[in-house]
């Protein structure tokens, strides 16, 4: 008997485990099985269970191109709750043939699940629809984003700069914000982006017809490496408005809004060699056009008084890519570790300014001491050949101090020690009568601190009275504390989204998820019960005022359409500050 109910209850415990296990469902789900390799692909990662730790798969032979987006729904259907959430990505085929989606994973209640790989095959391109009154076909027609390159075959380290401009015909309109999909990297370059504060539409030819264009961002780029080097693509998510033959009661035609992702294209460049012939030994790889001067802040000083030495070079070019000139000195001036400061400014033909490098001297014997000339060579641009400018000739005159034996003129930088003989006047700078006089010390008794001391306390104790009311006073202020606790509390929440202000996507991002954990913090709300008809009635429920609940509900939906449209620093920091009087407003209420 004993063992019968041994066996039902181990057959109980299977059957119930393989029943929880059989309601969780993650399964990954295609658009099509077969598509053309100029088509795109939509992937589904659907589960029945809220998780955590999404891992989706590498996506081997194709590019993402949008997403991962995610969808939650929550329902109740007959007294049953059901629940789904969705991980969307767009993928582009790279190229013809048979490929796996992979096994994503994901964690539920600490298990992992695992999808089944699916198969799809991409075929050759396929013919899209040439309709005119196709909107899709519209709009691939009369929008394009363009790559300029001012030089495609430039020297090592000289500036080039790429234009991407974005081309929109007079039959099409862009009103809404674009996305971008893929930023090119410059992985081989040195590049700095070129602040557009605002957008111009400028009137211009594409092909032979006539064109509004916008200038989206100027790059310039210095190449580090020779040979042929990629300028990767920029690839954007443009939503054009595009007009339909119907129309509305007033007789104007409608219009539908698809979006169409147009790409710059790959640019390669040859970068040349800088030539060899007629190269110095001491080029440092500066490339451009240039001035090189020294000055001294001081030509006549004492024995160990300190001058500053400052190497300075002006122009147009590669300035923060290259060494200054190093210095030879005389060994009996004493030479410290230079300071470089960089004064470059970066505009669209590349970098102008100046950079300079301050030496810190101090003379250890009297003398004059001559700065030779100093050699500075760069290759200049528009000659194509090598140039050497010289400094001036400087002479330092240390007039008072001890006397070296070996005349200053020919006292050189070398790596031997030489010995000095001292002369009989070394020391003649010393005071040897200082009429020093004996130092006797006060008592401490009525001494100042003595009666600092003795009269602090009754300077303090009254103020210490004063402290201690306020302090009273506000404890006292139930409101007052209320609205300080809960303001501590919001930028408690707040703090990840703070630190992610110069990024709008990240800001956004850690500014909902701040949002949601302060939800469910003060209401115990999970994250798939987080509709916003489930946070309006809970917090009407915890007695938040209709104005209160309207606020913050307005600004869960701001943050879920920011992060796919651009926002200004100002309209981030408003976010922000609005999102901290937001949580104040509630914590007071709730």
């Amino acid at each position: 008997m004993k063992v019968i109910k041994t066996g039902l209850l181990l057959f109980f415990i299977i059957c119930t485990s393989s029943f929880v296990s059989a309601q969780i469902k993650f399964e990954a789900k295609l658009s099509k099985k077969t598509l053309g390799v100029n088509e795109r692909l939509r992937v589904d990662f659907e589960m029945n269970r809220d998780g955590d730790n999404f891992n989706p798969p590498d996506f081997e032979g194709f590019r993402v191109v949008g997403g991962p987006n995610q969808a939650i729904s929550s329902l109740w259907d007959n007294g049953v709750k059901t629940f789904s959430k969705t991980y969307t990505y767009f993928l582009a085929p790279i190229a013809r043939g048979k490929f796996t989606i992979k096994q994503a994973t994901i964690q539920v209640d600490g298990e992992t699940y695992k999808t089944l790989p699916v198969n799809v095959e991409v075929t050759a391109a396929v013919d899209k629809p040439k309709d005119g009154n196709n909107a899709e076909f519209i709009a691939s027609k009369n929008i394009h984003l363009v790559a300029e390159v001012s030089n495609k075959s430039p020297f090592l380290n000289e500036a080039i700069t790429v234009v991407y401009k974005l081309y929109v015909s007079q039959e099409v309109s862009v009103t809404r914000s674009w996305r971008e999909i893929d930023i090119p990297k410059y992985s081989d370059f040195w590049s700095q982006n070129i602040e557009n504060k605002q957008f111009k539409v400028y009137e211009g030819k594409y092909k032979g017809q006539d064109y509004r264009y916008v200038i989206l961002r100027r790059t310039v780029l210095y190449p580090q490496k020779t040979g042929p080097l990629l300028i990767e693509s920029l690839v954007l998510d443009v939503p054009v408005d595009v007009n339909t033959n119907k129309r509305d009661i007033f007789g104007r035609r409608l219009k539908t809004t698809v979006n169409k992702t147009v790409s710059a294209g790959n640019i390669t460049i040859n970068v040349k060699e800088l030539p060899t012939e007629g190269k110095p030994e001491n080029f440092s790889g500066a490339v451009g056009d240039f001035t090189f001067v020294t000055t001294t802040s001081k030509f006549e000083l004492d024995a160990n008084e300190s001058l500053e030495l400052k190497l300075k070079v002006s122009g147009t070019g590669n300035l923060k890519l290259f060494d200054l000139p190093s210095i030879n000195l005389p060994a009996s001036l004493e030479v410290y570790e230079p300071v470089r400061e960089n004064n470059v400014r970066t505009n669209s033909s590349g970098m102008k300014g100046n950079i300079s490098e301050k030496y810190t001297i101090v003379p250890q014997f009297k003398g004059n001491y001559p700065i030779r000339p100093i050699a500075f060579t760069f290759f200049d641009i528009a000659s194509k050949k090598y140039k050497t400018i010289y400094s001036k000739e400087l002479l330092i005159s240390v007039l008072n101090g001890p006397v070296s034996t070996t005349s200053s003129e020919e006292n050189t930088t070398s790596s031997t020690n030489k010995s000095v003989v001292f002369s009989k006047d070394q020391f003649k700078f010393i005071k040897l009568k200082p009429n020093l006089q004996l130092m006797t010390k006060a008592p401490f008794f009525k001494s100042s601190l003595f009666w600092w001391l003795f009269g602090s306390p009754f300077v303090l104790i009254p103020l210490f009275i004063i402290i201690g009311k306020k302090r009273k006073s506000r404890m006292q202020d139930l409101d007052g504390n209320r609205r300080r606790k809960a303001n501590r509390l919001a930028k408690k929440y707040l703090s990840e989204a703070k630190k992610n202000r110069a990024n709008q996507n990240q800001f956004y991002e850690s500014l909902e998820r701040a949002l949601h954990n302060y939800l469910k913090a003060k209401l115990h709300i999970e994250t798939f019960d987080m509709a916003k008809e489930t946070i309006q009635s809970t917090l009407l429920d915890r007695g938040a005022e209709n104005q209160v609940v309207s606020n913050f509900i307005s600004l869960l939906t701001n943050c879920e359409f920011a992060r796919y449209a651009s926002s200004s620093s100002n309209s981030i920091q408003q976010d922000y500050d609005r999102a901290v009087e937001e949580i104040t407003n509630l914590d007071k209420q709730i």
